[in-house]
């Protein structure tokens, strides 16, 4: 499922904010956002910026960052023109008088969007892009395309499709950490049965790099020949990469998938971590897994709450799956999805 980083949505829900005269708190999908008291009634739609959101520098969007003056009945001052949009802004989660606001929920009749329904995506119609955040050190040059037989590693937040805790519930379920770094594919490309290593979106040429270092590491390259079908994909973490927040002292890799090119799907996840210690590569810690699946995103989201493992830092959160592979309606796909931590998420100003 591609992410919305804009969409129409409908208001669910509102509610007071204590000791709060001028706002209030406007439930949407599964997000949460602070908007103007008396903006919304629950059924009006309107549109959604998820968090990681880059708003166009328009008229409608300025107000996030024009500078703030205090008021003084005494002064006379002409209004500041416009300030251009600030590098690197991006819709970040906050909080409001003690009350968690994620994302950025505005009326229809600001945007000129004609006949509109909900869960349409007017990203591109309205400029919004998405933030990125700071590349990691030796990243490396680029060889060439992604592989294109292989689906790129990309996860879905659980408030953007709540309904996925519902095709989940009652099967066999797994829930892993996230690591917080950057994301590696590795395969013996069918196509011209070279070795690739690949970034988020790109394959890398062989040289000093994360990725590679990585391969060269757990020989990925001799472990794939064996098995030519399979291609390896995990998250690199270590020194230089995303403020090293499980305070490694060399460059290593958590594989999270392990993907069949020759049957076009992903193995289960009992077959994977076979797999991975058949080849020596390690995966992604377990923190919880079972035979019927009965989470909340309540539940869910204090569960991706906790620090990295011998440190004191945040993690950034957790990812769900079945132990077999499903298809999910609401993803259109594979059911797999992420919760992010609030506290991370607080606490790194995402």
């Amino acid at each position: 499922m591609k992410r919305k980083l804009a969409s129409v949505q409908r208001v669910l829900e509102i509610r007071p904010i204590e000791q709060a005269d001028l706002i209030e708190l406007v439930k949407i999908q599964g997000w949460q956002c602070v908007t103007k008291k008396g903006e919304f009634r629950v059924g009006d739609l309107g549109v959604y910026l998820e968090v990681d959101a880059i708003p166009p520098d328009t008229e409608t969007f300025q107000f996030l960052w024009q500078p703030r003056a205090k008021p003084d009945p005494f002064a006379v001052v002409a209004p500041l023109p416009p300030q251009p949009r600030p590098p690197n802004f991006h819709i970040r989660t906050v909080k409001l008088r003690g009350v968690l606001s994620q994302g950025l929920f505005l009326p229809l009749h600001l945007f000129s969007l004609g006949d509109v329904h909900e869960g349409d995506d007017v990203t591109e119609r309205l400029g919004v892009e998405k933030y990125e955040p700071p590349q990691p050190t030796h990243m490396g040059d680029r060889r060439g395309r992604f592989p294109p037989m292989i689906p790129k590693t990309d996860e879905i937040r659980v408030q953007s499709a709540p309904q996925v805790i519902e095709e989940l519930r009652g099967h066999p379920y797994i829930i892993t950490l996230k690591v917080d770094g950057t994301s590696g594919t590795f395969c013996i490309n069918p196509l011209d049965g070279e070795f690739h290593v690949c970034g988020r979106t790109q394959s890398i040429k062989p040289n000093d790099n994360i990725y590679w270092r990585v391969a060269r590491k757990y020989s990925i390259e001799e472990a794939l020949r064996q098995r030519p079908n399979l291609a390896i994909q995990g998250e690199a973490a270590g020194p230089g990469i995303q403020k090293n927040r499980l305070k490694l002292k060399e460059t290593s890799l958590y594989a999270f998938d392990v993907f069949d090119m020759q049957e076009g799907r992903f193995l289960d996840y009992d077959a994977m971590q076979e797999v991975l210690g058949e080849m020596g590569v390690p995966a992604v810690e377990i923190l919880e897994k079972g035979n019927a699946f009965q989470h909340t995103q309540e539940s869910l989201l204090a569960l991706a709450e906790g620090k990295y493992r011998g440190t004191e830092n945040e993690r950034e959160g957790i990812v769900v799956r079945p132990r077999r592979e499903m298809f999910s309606a609401a993803l259109n796909g594979r059911l797999s999805f992420k919760v992010v931590s609030n506290r991370f998420l607080l606490k790194e100003g995402e």
